[in-house]
């Protein structure tokens, strides 16, 4: 149990967390399919931002967002999706880790509705043009996709919405009050001479001028 000595009472078994948690539903046992059907298209066709969750071989985890128009995910079939690789900060976790480990786990959001989608599969990086072409935005065709073959599809509860109230304006945060994240970048990489403000210039270039 190293690294997990500064709790007590850590659980160690199924039977433990039974004990405690109990047994789902017999609408939970029974709320996972194979394959998306005409609701998991309708969600994924209104659906404007997931997160993709991956790992490496030794089971070291990332989880990415992914985000653009409503219907941005390309459903090929019943049993296949893909997901466009916009131009990001090229450290490629999510790719690198597929190519790797293929098992994928994806939840879908679409705003104001605390129910989500997550479907899990396995995965593969893509440079099927016929595919590609058709998420293309601005005349700009992505260079490489992630094609996801689905092999479980099911609707998450409402409950974490609710309790954070995410999509309740009246819960946002002020402006003010919020992290300054180009301040939080500047100090966690200690590069010499760079500062807050440069990282705010970066930035705002690249959200402008590289989406696509």
């Amino acid at each position: 149990m190293h690294g997990f000595d500064i709790f007590q009472g850590v659980i160690t078994e199924e039977s433990q967390l039974r004990e405690l948690l109990g047994e789902p539903s017999r609408l939970v046992q029974n709320k996972s399919i194979s394959y998306l059907d005409e609701h998991c298209r309708d969600f994924l066709a209104r659906a404007p931002f997931l997160i993709l969750s991956t790992a490496d071989t030794e089971g070291n985890c990332d989880a990415s967002p992914r985000g653009d128009a409503p219907g941005f995910v390309y459903v090929l079939d019943d049993r296949h999706l893909v997901i466009p690789e916009r131009p990001g900060n090229k450290r490629m976790d999510s790719l690198r880790n597929i190519l790797a480990n293929p098992h994928v786990g994806l939840i879908f959001m679409i705003p104001t509705l605390e129910e989500t989608l997550r479907i899990n599969g396995r995965a593969c990086v893509i440079r099927d043009a016929k595919v590609l072409e058709k998420m293309a935005v601005n005349g700009k065709v992505p260079t490489i996709g992630i094609g996801v073959q689905v092999e479980e599809c099911y609707v998450h509860c409402a409950k974490a919405f609710m309790r954070s109230g995410l999509w309740n304006p009246e819960k946002w945060p002020a402006p003010e009050s919020v992290p300054n994240m180009a301040q939080v970048l500047a100090d966690h990489v200690k590069l010499p001479g760079v500062t807050a403000k440069e990282v705010a210039i970066g930035l705002e270039d690249s959200y402008k001028n590289r989406l696509y």
